[in-house]
């Protein structure tokens, strides 16, 4: 692109290790090196700043999220009206966004199972003018969504015209990819765990416990046969409180068996130490963890109200639990892939649809979007 782009990109928080904030920055970046200028609009920042992009802390006002969502969205709108910006590009449901990068659930989707009461709060009438404000007929913001999942939702609820969404590949890191030494790095990082190399690790990846399924897992691993959970650990990752997921652990007689070992930056090498990827969230619109297993040949169980569940059945890379959720039946699913004489297919059909279908180009495919709607 000849010309250099002025770019506004607002986001309510950044924190390091949320899948939003890092697809934020890897979209940032790509924009960055393509010339263009990104100047980023949020409420609070935590952890490093990226070279060359600009970073404005909006001051806001209001007690409660919801109210202070809806001052930022004020705010940034009015800062930006006099600084000749060609897009406003933002990760958050707001008003006046040229492109919006769709990576939350519909909260009317969300709503619609909750009691009608609730529709009198000031949290919801906000929340919800703020997502009408981006789907909405008349609104001419165009939509990054990652699955086609919820599009059709939109479509139904909002009238959304089809042609405003863009489906994005997955964009995970290709350092997720099983390198050819990926059994000297399993090794080198289960023996730095502390892990025996006949132990059958479960891996969980999320930053909230709650609707990512710790819960659902740790009573999956409760009801494994005896022999079976002696050389079974469910190694957890994430930004979370686990005390409560320890008494739970406790209270099922698992917790010798199941490990926190807090936010990390080295999920590929965690990855290929890892036996099975789980991933039972009950509400997760994505899941980048799943394509991130897939990727590193590791077979996956997780539960199909999670877009990127898709991507476990093409590969045929696993097994997904159907809706409504079943706690018995994740159970099955458990005790059938630990004692399956499948999971070496599973490895190699992994490999395969890695191979055959475009998970990586996330960044690019974004910014190709965004150079668009901006000329």
């Amino acid at each position: 692109m000849d010309k250099p782009l002025k770019l506004a990109f607002c986001l309510f928080k950044y924190f390091p290790f949320g899948g939003l904030q890092v697809n934020f920055i890897n979209i940032a970046k790509e924009c960055m090196a393509r010339g263009h200028k990104v100047i980023a609009y949020t409420i609070s920042w935590e952890g490093d700043r990226p070279p060359g992009l600009d970073i404005n802390i909006i001051k806001v006002k209001g007690l409660t999220n919801h109210s202070r969502y809806k001052s930022f969205a004020r705010r940034v709108n009015e800062n930006i009206k006099a600084k000749n910006f060609d897009a406003l590009v933002g990760f958050n449901k707001m008003p006046g966004l040229d492109l919006y990068y769709g990576a939350d659930v519909s909260y009317a989707a969300k709503m619609k199972k909750r009691s009608r009461w609730h529709r009198y709060t000031p949290r919801y009438q906000t929340l919800m003018a703020m997502e009408k404000a981006v789907f909405e007929k008349k609104s001419k913001t165009d939509i990054l969504l990652l699955t086609e999942k919820e599009k059709q939702f939109y479509m139904d609820y909002y009238g959304t015209a089809e042609h405003r969404f863009h489906i994005m590949p997955p964009g995970i890191s290709r350092d997720c990819l099983a390198p050819a030494n990926a059994d000297e790095i399993r090794s080198a990082t289960r023996n730095d765990l502390s892990i025996d190399k006949d132990t059958l690790v479960l891996l969980m990846v999320c930053t909230n416990f709650k609707i990512k399924g710790v819960a659902r897992a740790i009573c999956a691993l409760s009801s494994l046969p005896c022999e079976l959970l002696k050389k079974s650990l469910l190694l957890i990752v994430g930004k979370d409180t686990p005390r409560p997921y320890r008494k739970l652990a406790k209270k099922m007689k698992v917790q010798d068996n199941i490990r926190f070992i807090g936010a990390r930056k080295d999920v590929p090498r965690l990855l290929l130490s890892a036996d099975f990827l789980l991933h039972p969230a009950s509400i997760e619109n994505t899941g980048t963890v799943i394509v991130e297993a897939l990727a590193a040949n590791v077979p996956v169980l997780t539960t199909d109200i999670c877009g990127y569940s898709s991507h476990v059945k093409k590969a045929d890379g696993g097994k997904v639990v159907g809706s409504p959720f079943n706690q018995k039946e994740l159970n099955s699913a458990l005790v059938s892939m630990l004692t399956s004489n499948m999971r070496k297919q599973w490895q190699h059909n992994c490999r395969t649809y890695v191979k055959q279908t475009d998970i990586f180009s996330r960044a690019p495919r974004a910014c190709d979007i965004i150079e668009k709607v901006a000329l």
